[in-house]
């Protein structure tokens, strides 16, 4: 007989998440279900399967117990009723929205999200006459620009926050008060604050997508995505891509993926404390003209930040005095911090988005989304804060002075 388990702490239900799911044995970690089919017990089981009549396991492109164990803890910690695995964050924004929309609809989004993401949103999506309707961060503080965007054929709200690289900081009940009123979804992508740190769902959003890569994993070794939403919704991106267009995740990476998941809690104290060192550091630097992280009280968005996330995170941007070539100057020659794309690693990273990870984007494109050619983006790891302050004021040093 199961026991029957007490309410939980964010912090308990990341180490233990689901209890005795998909667990064949007494192990205490669950097993890797490395495996690309499953026995049936005879034709009659296989057939009530294949039908729909009973639930099991038929072949691991369509459902497998390791990848079945990510997504009811990853559906757990998100608040929703169910989520899905797929092989990379882009694998799963692009499956949610084919599901959510089709030829002739248009759906809404601010400018600055991910590279990747804004590139299929502007340019692949036109392959499949699916508009995608773009909003700068000013605008996509004001309802009413919201809604002038809005008409009988948008299916959905897309929004990042905090944004990919700018950090700028979206409402998330002033977009869900908008989105029930016109009736459509909203799709949030919370990569940059993980579930530990903001909770859209249980804010009033209809869906949250992850690049878990990143964060979810930790540590720089595995690529994949999740969607967590309304079972229903889940059961469409699984029926409808997932299963037949394949981005499927592999069991080892979900097995990885729930290793990661474990010390999330931990790791992300640690990155936000760093973080929030770094940016007063970087804040207080003659040479740097600004720094973009929302736990600075400067920040536009610090009260919106503060209302609906547990701490700021551990992204920042900053701009040095300069110009692009000071900027080259500072990320080829720090020594702790990496020169890499990518983040939520327990390094800490440092690159160039109008060059790298945004170069997507026309000049024109990151002016209006508010990334400029001198910024610099900083994904902060779990070393000593001060070790990573020594050396970003080391690198701070070479720039002549004005």
């Amino acid at each position: 007989m199961t026991k029957k388990r007490p309410a939980l702490s964010k912090e308990t239900e990341i180490v233990h998440g689901v209890h005795d799911a998909h667990v064949t044995s007494m192990d205490l970690v669950a097993p890797i279900h490395m495996t690309s089919a499953f026995r049936f017990k005879n034709s009659g089981h296989g057939a009530a399967l294949f039908s729909g009549t009973q639930q099991g396991y038929i072949y691991s492109r369509i459902s497998n117990p390791t990848v079945s164990l990510l997504e009811e803890k990853m559906a757990l910690l998100e608040k929703g009723e169910a989520a899905v695995a797929a092989s990379s964050g882009m694998a799963a924004i692009a499956s949610t929205v084919m599901t959510l929309a089709k030829p002739g609809d248009n759906f809404i989004s601010c400018t600055t999200v991910y590279g990747g993401t804004f590139a299929f949103f502007n340019q692949r999506l036109r392959h499949f006459n699916i508009e995608t309707r773009f909003i700068t961060p000013a605008e996509a503080c004001k309802p009413g620009s919201i809604e002038a965007l809005i008409d009988s054929k948008t299916r959905f709200l897309f929004m990042e926050t905090p944004a990919n690289p700018t950090l700028d900081i979206l409402d998330i009940r002033m977009w869900v008060d908008i989105a029930r009123r016109r009736r459509i979804p909203l799709v949030v992508d919370n990569t940059f604050a993980t579930p530990y740190l903001q909770n859209p769902i249980a804010m009033g959003a209809d869906m949250v997508i992850h690049s878990a890569t990143k964060y979810i994993g930790g540590h720089a070794d595995i690529i994949g995505g999740v969607a967590v939403g309304k079972k229903s919704v889940i059961d469409r991106i699984k029926e409808e891509y997932v299963h037949y267009f394949g981005p499927i995740m592999s069991p080892f990476n979900a097995w990885l993926f729930l290793r990661g998941i474990k010390t999330l809690a931990v790791r992300m104290e640690k990155h936000c404390a760093n973080a929030m060192a770094v940016a007063n550091f970087l804040g207080a630097h003659p040479k740097i003209l600004k720094v973009y992280h929302p736990g600075l009280p400067s920040h536009p968005g610090h009260n919106t930040a503060k209302a609906q996330m547990k701490h700021f995170g551990a992204m920042m941007a900053f701009e040095v005095r300069g110009g692009i070539e000071a900027g080259k100057k500072v990320m080829d020659s720090v020594r702790v911090c990496t020169l890499a794309v990518s983040l939520g690693d327990c390094d800490t990273l440092i690159q160039h988005p109008a060059s790298m990870t945004h170069s997507t984007y026309s000049k024109a494109e990151r002016e209006k989304a508010g990334i400029t050619d001198g910024l610099i983006r900083l994904s902060v790891g779990i070393e000593s804060a001060d070790d990573i302050i020594a050396d970003l004021g080391n690198a701070l040093s070479l720039l002549k002075s004005k």
